[in-house]
């Protein structure tokens, strides 16, 4: 299977462009999903590496193989830890492509799309434990309102908990139709699509513990990028790119700047090369409509 059939990289060439790539530098690539940004970071090298994570098995299996570049089965939480295992202390830039696989979406058992009738699964790494239909059946009421409000900013998210919480009591809620069946009355008629996106996009951070992962890997980079190195990192929705955009401007996720007793700014290490995220262009969002959503923000290490 090809890179761009497996997954299609988004905003490709200004990611690249972003990383400000030396041939000889040494480049991570978090979510290596079809290898698209991968690859195109080692053409461009003639003595470095790339260092590629990705939790999905598939993703691995799928790999492409090419000179300078190490494909690593992890979280990206575990980066700094893999970097040492190998003898790697830092890496001139990093590229995170946050969010979904163009193929975890298309693959029908995999349960991440509200388009195919399949098992509540969700999880990017199988050997988790954990599954969406375990979140739908055994959260509390609470746990799951707070859940669709912060995560999938539903405004109807106590209606939907109530709905899955009386739904469940009587049969358990077990494949993606199951659960839009039980909200299907709460969906907006004129919106549906994106009600069901939403529903489905709290479960699966909640499933993989994605904010969890993010701030564990932004709290990473002042250790692991060389100065004057770039980050580049691409989000899909607001409570990320919230995340991407108080770290750089900050240091810290929270958007709180640490400082010493004099009143100088501690924490933070890296600085904006672009102030505003960048968006994909109309072409690109019109042939890939997953772009559509997707927010690039750029920084150099100070």
């Amino acid at each position: 299977m090809g890179s761009d059939e497996y997954h299609v990289p988004v905003m490709l060439h200004r990611c690249i462009e972003g990383l400000n790539i030396k041939e000889d530098g040494i480049y991570a690539d978090v979510t290596y999903g079809g290898g698209g940004h991968s690859k195109e970071i080692a053409a461009r090298l003639t003595t470095g590496k790339v260092i590629a994570f990705d939790r999905d098995a598939d993703a691995i299996k799928n790999s492409i193989t090419t000179k300078n570049l190490i494909v690593i089965h992890a979280n990206f939480s575990s980066i700094t830890e893999e970097l040492n295992a190998r003898g790697i202390s830092a890496v001139d830039g990093l590229l995170a492509d946050l969010g979904v696989s163009s193929h975890q979406f298309d693959e029908p058992e995999r349960g991440f799309s509200f388009r195919f009738d399949s098992n509540l699964d969700m999880r990017m790494n199988v050997n988790d434990t954990m599954t969406a239909a375990d979140v739908v059946n055994n959260f509390s009421e609470e746990e799951l309102w707070k859940m669709f409000s912060l995560y999938g900013e539903l405004r109807n998210s106590k209606s939907v908990a109530r709905a899955i919480v009386h739904s469940r009591n009587k049969k358990s809620i077990r494949t993606t139709f199951d659960l839009k069946n039980v909200v299907a009355h709460l969906a907006p008629k004129q919106d549906e699509s994106r009600f069901y996106a939403q529903l489905f996009q709290a479960l699966r951070i909640v499933v993989n513990k994605e904010m969890h992962e993010l701030e564990s890997l932004l709290n990473q980079l002042p250790g692991i990028i060389k100065s004057g190195g770039r980050i580049c990192i691409m989000s899909y929705h607001s409570l990320e790119d919230r995340m991407v955009k108080n770290f750089i401007a900050s240091g810290n996720v929270s958007g709180e700047m640490d400082k010493d007793l004099f009143g100088n700014i501690t924490s933070k290490t890296f600085t904006a090369i672009n102030k505003k995220p960048l968006e994909a262009d109309a072409d690109e969002q019109q042939s890939n409509p997953r772009s559509r959503s997707a927010r690039l923000r750029i920084a150099q290490k100070i």
